[in-house]
């Protein structure tokens, strides 16, 4: 029944979230979450902060954690925003930055959060067809609208559109704000934070989840300029100051300051990411050119749902959009070789002898 519902809601369809099994134990490789554990100095303060204190309100603007950022970033703490997970910091920006009625334009295929906030808050999206190639056009984001969202790189496609096609965008709408959504970033792409100096209408939003292994933490932040962040925080504390509890601001401003960890781990993903590639275009699949956590993959022989229930019932969880242009793809989530060697073997045998050979 929905007759108690708000207007505003009750034609919205919502995100769908990865599954989250609670029975059967799988090989998880449908939620890009990171196979190893955070750093052990991120854990120690978490246990730290175990104790008494949790009485008390947390601090609502996460020095701390915004202190750490600004350390390993290079930046003046002004120019950082936090809050609880990157999916948050991007409904705080749709209400700080999109008027209701308003017009964003994203890529067609991109996180499909976005166009649940538009209609959410009653803003308008024009979707940006992706080349045949799957890779981003510049010219189309360039003005004649009232704000641009990129995922870069993008999901679920992995695909970076690099610094000079996001300078262009920034320089082709100087009046409005560009949102780079860098949550895969860490894992070879190149940050646009550095340019956030030059572009008073840029706003980086990133997260904790991927890369410093903390999705169960919920912690994301923003990079801009200082009167990008005042708006996020004048949006926050109109809907609630403390989005960060103690244990989280705690354990993420170790996992940021522990930066040689940091590395170590994106590193160990990527290589296996590199190895994983390699494996299943000997198998004969398609695999997009990734600088993310995952691939995006598909076979000419054999359909995309057909493999992801196959590989679901071999115990394995992948992620299958069923929309147009990507319905034959799948989503992997790079995990440790060992899981890796699991699924290429269980790929090897649902396209059975449709390989490049057959």
């Amino acid at each position: 029944m929905k007759e108690f519902w708000s207007g505003r809601i009750q034609n919205i369809t919502p995100y769908t979230p990865g599954e989250q099994p609670r029975e059967r134990k799988f090989i998880k490789l449908n939620t890009n979450e990171n196979p190893y554990p955070p750093s052990p100095r991120a854990l120690e303060a978490i246990r730290h902060g175990v104790g008494e204190s949790l009485r008390l309100y947390p601090d609502p603007a996460g020095t701390e954690l915004v202190r750490a950022l600004a350390e390993v970033y290079g930046l003046e703490e002004e120019q950082i925003f936090v809050g609880n997970g990157s999916d948050e910091v991007l409904s705080f920006v749709f209400q700080a930055f999109f008027d209701q009625g308003s017009e964003i334009v994203v890529p067609d295929i991109t996180y499909s959060f976005y166009p649940v906030y538009a209609d959410l808050f009653g803003i308008r999206c024009r979707t940006v067809p992706l080349r045949e190639d799957f890779t981003i056009p510049v010219e189309p984001f360039l003005g004649g609208n009232d704000g641009v969202v990129i995922a870069n790189p993008n999901a679920p496609t992995g695909i970076e559109l690099g610094t000079e096609g996001i300078r262009r965008i920034l320089e082709g709408n100087p009046e409005r704000v560009v949102i780079v959504d860098e949550a895969y970033v860490d894992f070879g792409g190149e940050s646009v934070v550095p340019l956030i100096r030059e572009y008073p209408n840029l706003l980086v939003v990133q997260t904790a989840s991927k890369s410093r292994s903390l999705a169960g933490l919920r912690v994301g932040f923003a990079f801009g300029h200082p009167d990008l962040i005042a708006g996020l925080n004048c949006v926050k504390n109109s809907v609630n100051s403390y989005t960060l509890d103690r244990l989280a601001i705690a354990g993420a401003a170790a996992a940021v300051r522990d930066v040689d960890y940091f590395d170590a781990q994106r590193r160990r993903v990527m290589a296996t990411r590199e190895r994983t590639m390699k494996c299943l275009e000997g198998l004969g699949f398609t695999v997009l050119p990734s600088k993310t956590n995952f691939i995006f993959v598909s076979h000419p022989a054999v359909s995309g749902r057909e493999l992801f229930s196959g590989l679901r019932r071999e115990g394995i969880l992948v992620r299958w959009f069923d929309q147009h242009r990507i319905s034959d793809f799948l989503r992997i989530t790079i995990g440790t070789d060992g899981d890796m060697d699991v699924l290429a073997a269980a790929l090897a045998r649902l396209i059975g002898g449709r390989g490049p050979s057959a």
